[in-house]
This record gives C-alpha cells, sequence and structure tokens, in this order.
C-alpha cells in the first residue's frame, strides 16, 4: 500500500523532507514529565550521543581541564601533556569521589591528584599510585585506569561521548549533511565573542520539536517572520508551500527577506562576510548544522550561532548559545558582541517562553496526546528518531 505520508530519512537523523500527507498523533503527553521516562531517555540517548561541551580554545594548552556536566554524568575534559584531547569520567577508581571539583583549570605536575585520598593518574587516565597508600600486592595499577569517555573535534567544537570506546564516529550523527555544509564557514578559526544561558521551565524534547517546526513563527517571533518570510507563512522553507515554484535557473529561492544579509535587528550587517562562502550560502541566509540530540549551530554570513542543549530535569532544559566571530572581528575597536547578539538572544528567549507555555499544558488531564499537522514533518522525523533510540518503534 503506497505510503500517505512523506518520505522519511533513516533512523539515525529522523529528518522528513515534505510536508506530512495526514495527521500524525505526537509523543504521549506523560513522556515530557514522567520521571521514569526521563530516566529512560538519559539512558538510552543522552549517554549514548555525541554532546557538545565547550570550544577547543576553552582548554588551548596541554594540562588544561574543564568539567562539564552531560546529563547527570560530570565529565572532565583535559588536554595531555602532549596536546591530545582526552575525556574521563569526573571520578576516582578508589572510592568514586570526584577528581575535580571545580569548573577550569590547569593541572600541575602532569597528574591528575584525587583530593580525597591522593590516588594519581597521568593525564592519560592511568593510575600511578598514592603516596600514602600501605603495600597492597594484589593492587594491579593496569586494572584501575580511569573510565574513558570519547572526544572528538569538529571545526573547533568539542564533543563528547560517555559510551566510551564504544562511540560510533561523530560525523555520522549530524543531520543530512549539515556538518559539510558550515565547512565553508572555516569553523576553527573562529572564537566566542558572546555567551547567554537559559534555563527553560520545559522538558528537551519540547524544545527540540518547537526548533523543528515553524508553524508557531507568526506568532512567537514578529522580528524573525518579518526577516524570514518563509517562517511568517508558518513554513520552514519556501519549497513548503503548495504553490511553491522552483526558480527557473534551478537555483532556491532566497532566504531572507530582500535587502536583508544576516540575522540582525535590521538585516544588515557592518561586518565582513566570511571570504569562502559560496553564492548559495549567502543567498539562502541561513545554514544549519544539527547534531541531537544536544546541539545545533547556524552560518550566516558574518557570524555563527552555536546552541548547547542540556537537560537538566524532567521540567527543565538549560540553552547555552555561543556566537563565534572571526578573530579580526573581535579585535576591532568598535565591535560590540553582545549588542551584535541582540536578535539572537531575543529569539532564544521567546522560544523559551513559549516551551514554557507548552510544558504547562501538557499536564491537562483530559490530554494524552496531540496531534501533527502538515508542516509538522520535522517534529514526526525526531519522534522517529528517538523512538528507535530507545527501541520502541511499535505505535
Amino acid at each position: 500500500m503506497e505510503d500517505e505520508r512523506s518520505p522519511i530519512a533513516e533512523a539515525d537523523t529522523g529528518a522528513a523532507k515534505a510536508p506530512l500527507r495526514r495527521l500524525e498523533p505526537s509523543l504521549p503527553a506523560r513522556w515530557y514529565f514522567d520521571p521514569e521516562q526521563y530516566r529512560r531517555e538519559l539512558d538510552a540517548v543522552w549517554l549514548r550521543s555525541w554532546l557538545y561541551v565547550c570550544r577547543a580554545e576553552e582548554v588551548a594548552r596541554p594540562r588544561d581541564f574543564a568539567v562539564f556536566d552531560v546529563a547527570d554524568q560530570s565529565v572532565l575534559l583535559l588536554r595531555d601533556l602532549h596536546g591530545t584531547l582526552r575525556a574521563f569520567h569526573n571520578v576516582c577508581r578508589h572510592r568514586g569521589s570526584l577528581l575535580c571539583a571545580g569548573a577550569r583549570g590547569r593541572f600541575t605536575g602532569g597528574a591528575i591528584v584525587c583530593p580525597y585520598h591522593g590516588w594519581t593518574y597521568s593525564l592519560e587516565g592511568e593510575l600511578r599510585g598514592a603516596r600514602h597508600q600501605l603495600p597492597a600486592p594484589d593492587l594491579r595499577r593496569e586494572d584501575y585506569p580511569l573510565y574513558r569517555v570519547a572526544v572528538a573535534e569538529w571545526g573547533g567544537f568539542v564533543f563528547v561521548n560517555p559510551s566510551g570506546d564504544d562511540a560510533p564516529p561523530l560525523l555520522p550523527a549530524f543531520d543530512d549533511d549539515g556538518a559539510e555544509e558550515l565547512s565553508h564557514w572555516s569553523l576553527e578559526r573562529l572564537s566566542v565573542g558572546h555567551r547567554s544561558v537559559r534555563v527553560a521551565e520545559c522538558n528537551w524534547k519540547v524544545f527540540w520539536e518547537n526548533f523543528l517546526e515553524c508553524f508557531h513563527c507568526p506568532g512567537v517571533h514578529p522580528e524573525l517572520s518579518a526577516l524570514v518570510p518563509a517562517y511568517g507563512r508558518g513554513l520552514l522553507s519556501d519549497a513548503d508551500d503548495p504553490a511553491w515554484t522552483p526558480p527557473a535557473d534551478g537555483r532556491e529561492a532566497p532566504g531572507l527577506a530582500p535587502g536583508a544579509v544576516t540575522w540582525s535587528e535590521d538585516g544588515r550587517t557592518a561586518l565582513p562576510h566570511f571570504p569562502e562562502l559560496r553564492e548559495s550560502d549567502r543567498r539562502r541566509g541561513q545554514t544549519f548544522a544539527v547534531c541531537r540530540p544536544g546541539f545545533f549551530a547556524v552560518g550566516h554570513v558574518d557570524y555563527v550561532r552555536a546552541v548547547r542543549v542540556l537537560p537538566r530535569g524532567p521540567e527543565r532544559t538549560e540553552l547555552v548559545a555561543e556566537w563565534l566571530y572571526a578573530p579580526e572581528v573581535l579585535e576591532r575597536p568598535d565591535f560590540d558582541a553582545r549588542e551584535a547578539a541582540r536578535f539572537g538572544e531575543r529569539v532564544v528567549e521567546q522560544d523559551a517562553r513559549i516551551c514554557e507555555v507548552n510544558q504547562r499544558g501538557l499536564h491537562a488531564r483530559a490530554f494524552e496526546a496531540g496531534v501533527l499537522v502538515p508542516q509538522e514533518y520535522a517534529v514526526l522525523g525526531f519522534h522517529e528518531w528517538l523512538r528507535a533510540r530507545l527501541g520502541d518503534t511499535d505505535r
């Protein structure tokens, strides 16, 4: 029988490609606040995925370290004496103490020393011993290395995967060709000019569902809807409009309003454009790279915005947004990174507020599940991606 729904990409990306041809049920309401479901998702999704933690510049020198919360786990990221990035669970193999209680710093003497009983490890995670420990003939140092966490770098973004040696390669975790599309931005050269943190009182899935549709945009994002005309019609792209006709020259339609070149208060910029961008990158106005469940980046002609998504509880999600610029831009005396980020911060705040409104409504006893309409095809793709991760493909 012919599938009445639009085609869905393979389960690893979960990205649908066209508007739905029939209504689809959403996830059960309890999945957005039930503690047992939250724990299930941490175990099956978050602790088995590649998660963005920081820019490489934050641990730039040998012996630098930083500690990050990854779901409900503490991860220690460092550079060893050879400058290689390494990551470990932030726990001593002796009796489970945290190895590093501070957020960041620099190891002295090229070793990690547990603050509790002094078990000492090399920066490669090998146990060296403890200064005051009595002889223990049956203690084999090679049996007690630190627990490894997989680490990978892409364009200066550092990702970790708690699966350790079982982690798959990083790049296939990105949706579609997003990682390749942003290669024209010379990401490794960029530095964080501004960072904002917003804790939204909503489940992490509510945030992603909101991100994956623009049905909400006309009512929630008036400024963004004026800047991106398709968003103002409740669509993710012009091609979602049944009346849309592809341009005669085969090129995609411009993404931004006439005269606009970037996401800013007036759609304009006084900053230089990235020199390696293709003409299609400039016309489109925004290029997304998504690595679920915890990261997306958006390339514009003059800056890149990256967002780190962190679950903080069944009904709490932390959003860390970073604005990245070329070094020569950050060195300009007339450049105000905070002012340049104002438009993007407004969009993040608008999203956070409406996600909180959505979260509160999910508790209604009469509401067991919602329904997805045609332009919410990417939300359906997300649901299928999640169900595949959970091993819950039967509905």
